[in-house]
């Protein structure tokens, strides 16, 4: 059964259709990572400010090892000489767009 692992983001309230511009600029770049089942990244139609990406992984031990992985590390700006938000090398970094974010953990109990 999957473990679900989702990303709730806080954006200023005019800077989603960045968030949403920059994920799809990413698609695909989780392609061949060990235990990734897919992912959505859902925006708010209730003038809330958090978006949610919803990962879907085989298990937890596929998620903490993507997550101690330099692809994390580049992509998410913690380390290497790629961009935070493109992975490519040679771009100016882009500051992040979140304000904050949290990271919540499911697993799927019944499905319909």
């Amino acid at each position: 059964m999957s473990v679900i692992k989702i990303n709730a983001i806080t954006v200023p309230e005019d800077s989603g259709d960045e968030l949403g511009a920059r994920f799809a600029a990413r698609h695909g770049s989780m392609e061949g990572t060990p235990g990734f089942e897919g992912f959505e990244l859902l925006q708010p139609t209730d003038g809330r400010t958090v978006w949610l990406v919803v990962t879907r992984w085989a298990s937890e031990e596929d998620f903490d090892n993507w997550r101690n992985s330099e692809h994390f590390q580049r992509s998410h700006g913690q380390g290497g000489s790629g961009d935070r938000d493109s992975g490519d090398q040679g771009e100016q970094k882009r500051p992040p767009v979140g304000m904050s974010s949290e990271l919540w953990s499911y697993q799927i109990s019944v499905t319909g």
